[in-house]
Formats: structure tokens, C-alpha cells, sequence
């Protein structure tokens, strides 16, 4: 059951699934050192706005203009960095994680402080947003996107990346390092009320979902010290996942808590159906095939539009002639050499001819895998 707990209530345990509320430096001081998974940080961006903003029709922006955000020069937001981050490495696991997000007005001190502070960066991910606010003034470009820096706590941390998950979600090819998210707007954008927005910097769920499914696995606690209106709770909970907020602002504690406990329980079984293992099947070198008989010395092989070919050698390599030259090698090397690749998967770029047409020689594979004991 989520609640809301003072820095006075913390007794050396972890306060998972609560909302410390108070000074995040004091708070992750006060828990076990080396007891959380993965941390996300969506600090103050210390925008310095010089004056109000408004429309072209005149209607003022509700731009972030609240006093946690205002610092009183760069050197006071540099020594506020080095002592929330301070606080957050003593709390991360060795093999943890952490994920802090900005804007060019701090990002780029914030990705300096933490190598100096031992970091290791693993990734710089652009959250490019599909709807991002307009630039009224037309003085600069549009700023349609924020940074998030992905940390391990050293270059040895065996920090977790789910890479097949993330493979799955973006239509089994690679996740990269943009992410086209739309901000939160809409029936997500939570407000009071009056009307008002809850928070002036409220994530939407799909980007913690991704940073949730990226670096944790179900169970896996998440530290928010900046937990606002409780997007990474909520994510959390829908994900079977545990999380611990801080957050100093009574306001929006009460509208994380109450948001989270509206969400969604994760259902167990999808939750892990969804963690993909490596895979760990029994490594078949190619040569395999010959001496199971499943292949013979001097039979051709294809590609899957018979515009290359190439004859297998007794010793398990291929031969290939092309207007290039003659190739010669493993089924990988050759199948990269006639493509002009760096690399290639010759298992599934090379096929045999059957009664039933061209079909990958890794159906050979698969035979020869389905015949040994379990």
C-alpha cells in the first residue's frame, strides 16, 4: 500500500513503495548504502527564465517558474548536483543503474559532475518530442527535445539491459538512442481542480515505461528522488517493479499517492513473460552438418534470390567466385565478403536447395540440435 512517510519515519529500512517527503539528499542519506536497483532522476533544469512568456495572442505560457527550480547562480546549481548525486551513488547497487534527464540549460553540467564523480556513461538518449511547445518568440530554434544520460556507477558495474525487451518493443529491430515520444498532454496531464497542471514538468508514462523495462527486471527496486506527481511509481507498479519517491512538495505527494493508488496492478505472468532471456541453446559449429551427413563436400548453396552462390569445401568453408574475385572462408565471413558487409549471420543468409524450394541451412542446424538428449 503506497503512503506518505516524513524524513522522521525512516528507520534505516528501505521505504519501499512510499513517498519519502522531504530533502532527497537527507532521505537517501538515511537508507542502507548499496540497497536500490536503478535509479530515475528528473532534477531541477534551472531554466533562469528572465520574465514572463506569452503567446502570440497574448496569453502568458504556464512556463516553470516555481521556486525548487531557481538557483542563485551556476556555481550553487553545480554544488546542488554534487550532493543529490552524492547521496544517489552511496544508495545505488555496485551492478545499479542510474538515468538522469534535462535540457541544454543543465544537462551538460550534470553529464560533467558525474564522470568526474566516477560514472560511467553508458548511453545519451534523445527523448524527441512528437508535439514539443513552440518557440513564440522565434528567436531560437524550437527546443524539441530533452537529454537523459544513462549511468552504471563504474566501467566494471554489471548493470542490467534488457536489450531483447527493448528489441520487442520497437518491432523486433534495435532500439536506438532517439526516442519519438509525445510530451504528456491530454487525459495523462494531471491537474487540479481549478484546471491547473499538478506539476509544470510532469513525463509522460511511455518514456519511464522504456527506461523501466530497459534497466530493471520485475522486483527490481527504483529509487525517484524527484518523484513529483509519481510518474515512475505508477510505471513501476503497472510493471511489477518496487519504487521508493522523494519529493518536498506536500502538493504533489498527494497527487503521487493518490495516482498510484488508482494504477493498475502488473499481472505477474505478463510481466515476465515479457523479460526475454538470451538465448542458450547448444552452439552448432557448421562443420557439424558434414559430418552428420546432412550436407555433402561440393554441394552449392544460395542466397534467398539465387544471385549468389557458393560451393561448400570438405573442411566445412565455402567458396565463392563473383566478378569481384573468389571468396573463400566460413559461411559468415564469405556471406559478408559477396554482400560487402561487415558482418552476417551465414546460418540464415545461406540456403540449401530442397523438394520444396530454397530453404536456410540453419534448418540443418536445427536438426542436428533436435536430436541431442535435453
Amino acid at each position: 500500500m503506497t503512503s506518505i512517510i516524513s524524513l522522521s519515519d525512516m528507520t534505516g529500512e528501505l521505504p519501499v513503495n512510499k513517498i519519502v517527503l522531504g530533502d532527497c539528499v537527507a532521505a537517501m542519506e538515511a537508507m542502507p548504502e548499496g540497497s536500490v536497483d536503478t535509479i530515475f532522476a528528473d532534477p531541477p533544469y534551472n531554466l533562469q527564465l528572465g520574465g514572463d512568456l506569452f503567446r502570440p495572442d497574448n496569453s502568458k505560457v504556464d512556463a516553470v517558474d516555481d521556486d525548487w527550480d531557481k538557483f542563485d547562480n551556476l556555481a550553487s546549481y553545480d554544488e546542488f548536483t554534487r550532493r543529490w548525486l552524492g547521496a544517489a551513488r552511496r544508495a545505488l547497487k555496485d551492478d545499479g543503474s542510474m538515468w538522469v534527464i534535462g535540457s541544454y540549460h543543465n544537462i551538460f553540467r550534470v553529464g560533467a559532475i558525474l564522470q568526474d564523480m566516477g560514472f560511467w556513461i553508458l548511453n545519451d538518449i534523445l527523448w524527441i518530442k512528437n508535439n514539443p511547445m513552440p518557440n513564440f518568440r522565434g528567436k531560437r530554434f524550437t527546443n524539441a527535445h530533452e537529454t537523459m544520460i544513462w549511468v552504471a556507477k563504474s566501467p566494471k558495474a554489471k548493470y542490467t539491459f534488457n536489450y531483447e525487451s527493448m528489441k520487442a518493443l520497437n518491432d523486433d529491430l534495435q532500439m536506438r538512442s532517439d526516442w519519438y515520444l509525445p510530451i504528456c498532454n491530454g487525459g495523462e496531464r494531471l491537474r487540479n481542480g481549478a484546471g491547473v497542471k499538478a506539476h509544470p514538468t510532469q513525463k509522460p508514462e511511455s518514456l519511464l515505461y522504456r527506461v523501466i523495462m530497459a534497466s530493471t527486471n520485475p522486483g527490481d527496486v527504483i529509487l525517484d528522488p524527484f518523484f513529483g506527481t509519481g510518474t515512475t511509481g505508477s510505471v513501476a507498479k503497472k510493471l511489477g517493479r518496487k519504487f521508493i519517491g522523494i519529493e518536498r512538495e506536500q502538493s504533489y505527494a498527494t497527487v503521487a499517492k493518490t495516482r498510484i493508488l488508482q494504477a493498475p496492478e502488473g499481472v505477474a505472468e505478463a510481466v515476465a513473460r515479457a523479460m526475454p532471456k538470451k538465448k542458450t541453446e547448444i552452439r552448432i559449429p557448421f562443420g557439424h552438418v558434414l559430418e552428420h551427413g546432412l550436407l555433402s563436400p561440393g554441394t552449392v548453396l544460395y542466397d534467398a534470390k539465387r544471385r549468389v552462390s557458393a560451393m561448400v569445401d570438405a573442411g566445412g568453408n565455402l567458396v565463392s567466385n563473383t566478378l569481384f574475385g573468389e571468396h573463400e572462408g566460413s559461411i559468415h565471413k564469405v556471406g559478408a565478403l559477396v554482400q560487402n558487409l561487415p558482418s552476417c549471420n551465414g546460418w540464415t543468409y545461406w540456403h540449401i536447395e530442397t523438394d520444396d524450394g530454397l530453404k536456410p541451412i540453419d534448418v540443418l542446424r536445427q536438426q542436428i540440435r533436435a536430436s541431442m538428449p535435453a
